[in-house]
């Protein structure tokens, strides 16, 4: 059992950046794969970043490509995203998710464990 807590959210002007943390608690983190997910009002929760379970690789959505940056610390259970150059269209809650696998995955069906999330709000 994994339980995830996102923090780091808040309001910022379009063109700033935030960093959202993840704390995982629970054993064995360094075997799960985490996934960040977004999700707007109205809108299907979508893959925004991942990274496998040993941080050796990453993916990102094309939209977010170039100013997100996903990274890990396995041994403080914790993953990152650092956010970039944001818009208006960034705004909604982002969620972090965990599924104990070596693969990298994009889908949010495959995960297991998501957190609550934080709010982000772009403003322009």
């Amino acid at each position: 059992q994994v339980q995830l807590e996102e923090s780091g959210g808040g309001l910022v002007q379009a063109g700033g950046s935030l960093s959202l943390s993840c704390a995982a608690s629970g054993r064995s983190y360094s075997s799960y794969a985490m996934g960040w997910f977004r999700q707007a009002p109205g809108k299907e929760r979508e893959f925004v970043a991942g990274i496998s379970s040993n941080a050796g690789s990453t993916k990102y959505a094309d939209f977010v490509k170039g100013r997100f940056t996903i990274s890990r610390n396995n041994a403080q259970n914790t993953v990152y995203l650092q956010m970039n150059s944001l818009r208006p269209e960034d705004t909604a809650v982002y969620h972090c998710a965990a599924r104990r696998t070596n693969l990298l995955l994009t889908t949010p069906a495959l995960y297991d464990y998501w957190g609550l999330g934080t709010q982000v709000t772009v403003s322009s």
